[in-house]
């Protein structure tokens, strides 16, 4: 009984940490520390790291990246450290922070429900659950953006490949690997959804490259 408790406490502390960790966008936070203004009003309307970069450019778009993806990391590490200080080992902590941070991304309670994307994001809880399938996505996806210079397409295809990296990886390495293909798969399906706009642009050869405006 006890141990049940202490699980259910450790859920909920770390998704309660982690998803207000989320929710806090520093697209907004840098768009108001740095202009004055809101992101979400240019552009995409998307408050995430591409916009930023095409709408204020490199150093306010390079600290929202910084931001979004530690957070990201951070999360994972508190559902860790929360699990481990009330004894829980059924199972990872880090993949409550990692659930529940990006959660907080795409639907911020701080800026009216209304965030990013999720990919820097995840990227950072990525490099904590598994570093290894951090690098193969890093290491195609990364490249694919710059020589296509479309940042949605390299995004969708790496989230697509997310959880086929995550299984193939884990039976190379002899490890149970259904709850994290699962949880890479959900995780996947989210960031996808959150381009469902990006996508209809692909099929139609309108979606903008970089040095292009919206």
């Amino acid at each position: 009984m006890d141990l049940d408790r202490n699980f259910l406490l450790a859920a909920g502390l770390a998704a309660l940490a982690a998803y207000l960790m989320g929710s806090i966008n520093f697209a907004v936070l840098v768009s108001r520390i740095y202009a004055k203004d809101d992101v979400r009003r240019h552009g995409s309307g998307n408050a995430g790291m591409t916009n930023m970069l095409r709408t204020y450019g490199v150093g306010p778009a390079f600290f929202t990246g910084v931001g979004d993806f530690s957070k990201g990391a951070l999360a994972v590490l508190v559902g860790r450290m929360i699990f481990q200080q009330l004894g829980v080992t059924a199972m990872d902590g880090g993949f409550v922070g990692a659930a529940f941070v990006l959660l907080g991304h795409l639907y911020p309670i701080f800026f009216h429900f209304k965030g990013g994307k999720g990919v820097l994001t995840s990227c950072g809880v990525i490099l904590l659950l598994n570093p290894i399938v951090f690098c193969i996505l890093i290491g195609v996806y990364v490249p694919l953006a710059f020589i296509t210079r479309i940042v949605s397409l390299a995004s969708i295809l790496g989230a697509i490949t997310f959880p086929f990296a995550t299984y193939f990886v884990l039976r190379f390495q002899g490890r149970p690997y259904v709850f994290d293909t699962v949880f890479a798969a959900a995780a996947a399906a989210l960031v996808v959804y959150m381009h469902r706009g990006n996508i209809k642009r692909l099929l139609n050869g309108t979606e903008a490259r970089f040095g292009e405006k919206k």
